[in-house]
């Protein structure tokens, strides 16, 4: 049975229309003006709102063993948070540690997916160690379609490569056509300042931010710039936070560098002073890298609406207030991670879209449309066209409503962005062709998503 969606404004980078959307077997085959249907076609009236090509999330964390703990979400609990909050597609960061097998490590990840998730997905390959066996693990991760890695320059001794490590895995990527991630930090500095802290009495979370500061990160994503200039692979920063970075960033760029740039949904509209507040309440704000004196939060609006910043993730990496809690002794402990896979479209929209910050082109273009192109996905994914999945989002401007942890879908006891408005959310949401949410509602196919694989595109 196919599925018709009349009425409503298309919108997708560079064109707004109003027009219907036909879809049959999964994929839109018609876009016209009053387009009939065969008998027995599901008709959905978008009257009154907008149609969004389904949005990606770059950057997410769902199976993950970290910091004595593990995170919340399963994926069949964030597929549904995702959908609910129109993300219909995500990348999961893949992460064995040092002291893992590469390979059984993405086998085990790809397990914890297959059959569970409502949406689909895909995965950047994390390399935190090059050892001997590592080239043709990676090889055979990359011919199985996963076409992205992800490098750690933090997080020394369990996810963080030395230069060295850093080296061989950009050089290998380029020869593989494959684009590397970079969580960029400065492992040894963050370490030599955790330990600074920690010996002064100083342990509290609103102490993590000073253990990684702004000096660092730039330091690490000029350091990564040029890795990639000197081997000519292609780079993406993920989690950008703050001015500094990113000047390394766009001095890369004006250098001919091939590197993007990603920013999150926390960076955007939380600062510091979250992560200052007392106990637990702190806590739940500490990721990596920090929270930001806030006025690095206007300059990366302003970055997203000229285009120097790609895309906007979440890092969604949900740990609950009791493992939280385990950095009572110490913020070096605090699991690192703010869940967010089901508030940053509404987020984006509302204090981007509707605050005046961001076009409606950029608002699609950073939410879905730059990581499908980044990432080897379009058009499949990020377009509204014949022959694209039917991925789409029937948006409602109208609703009102405010961030709860009572409301929430995805498996934890608190949301980081508890109490603010939103202005606008799906009212329908499709994964090729089947309506999967409805109204902040999951109505779908448990386990209907597919991992997505993908061709080398960066030689």
């Amino acid at each position: 049975m196919g599925l018709l969606i009349k009425n409503g404004e298309i919108i997708t980078v560079g064109s707004r229309s109003f027009a219907d959307i036909f879809i049959e077997q999964e994929t839109i085959t018609r876009i016209g003006a009053n387009l009939e249907a065969p008998a027995g076609t599901e008709v959905i009236d978008a009257a009154g709102k907008l149609i969004f090509p389904g949005f990606i999330d770059p950057h997410v964390h769902i199976y993950l063993p970290f910091m004595a703990t593990f995170a919340k979400d399963t994926h069949e609990t964030a597929s549904i948070a995702a959908l609910i909050g129109g993300t219909t597609t995500y990348i999961e960061m893949c992460c064995p540690n040092r002291n893992d097998d590469a390979l059984a490590g993405y086998q085990l990840w790809k397990s914890k997916a297959d059959g569970q998730s409502a949406c689909d997905y895909a995965f950047h390959m994390s390399v935190t160690k090059f050892v001997a066996e590592t080239e043709s693990q990676l090889r055979e991760i990359v011919a199985d379609g996963t076409t992205s890695f992800k490098i750690f320059l933090s997080y020394k001794n369990f996810f963080g490569v030395d230069d060295g490590e850093m080296y061989q895995t950009l050089e290998l990527a380029k020869r593989l056509g494959v684009i590397v991630t970079a969580h960029c930090e400065n492992a040894e500095l963050v370490d030599r300042l955790q330990k600074k802290l920690l010996s002064e009495g100083k342990i509290g979370p609103e102490w993590h931010e000073p253990s990684r500061p702004e000096s660092v990160e730039a330091e690490g994503t000029g350091r990564f710039a040029t890795f990639l200039e000197n081997t000519g692979a292609t780079g993406y920063v993920v989690h950008l936070s703050c001015e500094k970075a990113l000047a390394a960033a766009l001095a890369a760029k004006s250098r001919g560098v091939q590197i993007s740039v990603e920013a999150v949904v926390p960076h955007l509209l939380l600062d510091k002073t979250y992560a200052e507040r007392a106990g637990v309440e702190g806590m739940k704000h500490v990721m990596s890298p920090p929270l930001r004196a806030k006025h690095n939060q206007a300059v990366l609006w302003t970055a997203l609406a000229n285009e120097a910043i790609d895309t906007v993730g979440t890092d969604h990496c949900p740990f609950d207030a009791e493992q939280k809690f385990l950095g009572k002794d110490s913020f070096v402990s605090i699991p690192n991670g703010i869940p967010g896979i089901e508030d940053r479209v509404n987020l984006l929209y509302t204090y981007g879209v509707k605050a005046g910050r961001l076009t409606m082109d950029r608002f699609v273009d950073v939410a879905s449309t730059r990581a499908a192109k980044l990432f080897g996905l379009y058009p499949r994914k990020g377009a509204i066209a014949v022959g694209s999945d039917a991925d789409l989002v029937v948006y409602d401007p109208n609703y009102r409503g405010v961030i709860s942890a009572k409301t929430q879908h995805s498996n934890n006891d608190y949301n980081g962005f508890e109490g603010m408005k939103i202005e606008g959310r799906p009212s329908v949401v499709t994964v090729r062709g089947k309506v999967q949410a409805r109204d902040g509602k999951f109505v779908g196919e448990r386990g209907r998503g597919r991992m997505l694989k993908r061709a080398p595109a960066y030689f």
